[in-house]
């Protein structure tokens, strides 16, 4: 695991899911940018053989964390690591009270249909209206999906922006980043 702390005293907890193994890198980056406005941010490098399990004790560990303070985790998530930012919510709703997704949505394929009402998490998505591994009638049928279960939700679309805009910068990146930090502040303190 890496963690990144704010250079005075302790911050809200953020944890960040990379979109896979090769990703740690932007992850650690990207805790690196989350400490220096203040919050604890920590990546659980994925490795071969991890359990979703290990990823929800990731929660514990943070919690724990001397430079954490405030109630409750934020999770970002990246591509796969949105679907996965998203079980670790439904999965643990007295610890994730903010969830943030960015160019990825859980599978949506035939099999039983998540119990969204189980999240207590706020959510709020990114997505790039070119990228076509998000295609639009699947972002909203899951915004659809999640507002029915009473989940406080909000979904961003980036006009001209692709599969990983926010890793590759420009107004949509900017954009997307203002909002995530305004919408964990809100949510973490």
């Amino acid at each position: 695991m890496y963690v990144a702390t704010p250079e005075k005293g302790a911050g809200p907890a953020v944890i960040v899911i990379p979109e896979h193994i090769d990703a740690a890198d932007h992850a650690r980056r990207l805790c690196d940018r989350f400490s220096a406005e203040g919050f604890t941010a920590m990546v659980p490098v994925p490795e071969e053989g991890h359990t979703a399990a290990d990823l929800a004790a990731a929660v514990d560990t943070l919690k724990s964390h001397p430079a954490v303070r405030g109630q409750g985790v934020g999770v970002v998530g990246f591509d796969a690591g949105a679907g996965l930012a998203l079980w670790l919510g439904m999965h643990r709703p007295d610890d994730v009270v903010a969830v943030d997704m960015f160019s990825g949505l859980p599978p949506m394929g035939g099999g039983p249909r998540p119990d969204w009402s189980r999240l207590s998490a706020a959510i709020q998505g990114h997505f790039g209206e070119e990228d076509t591994t998000c295609p639009p009638e699947q972002v909203g049928a899951l915004e659809e999906a999640l507002g029915e279960a009473d989940v406080a939700v909000e979904f961003f679309t980036y006009p001209t922006a692709g599969p990983g805009f926010f890793e590759e910068g420009g107004d949509a990146a900017r954009q997307a980043w203002i909002r995530t930090l305004e919408f964990l502040r809100k949510h973490l303190g």
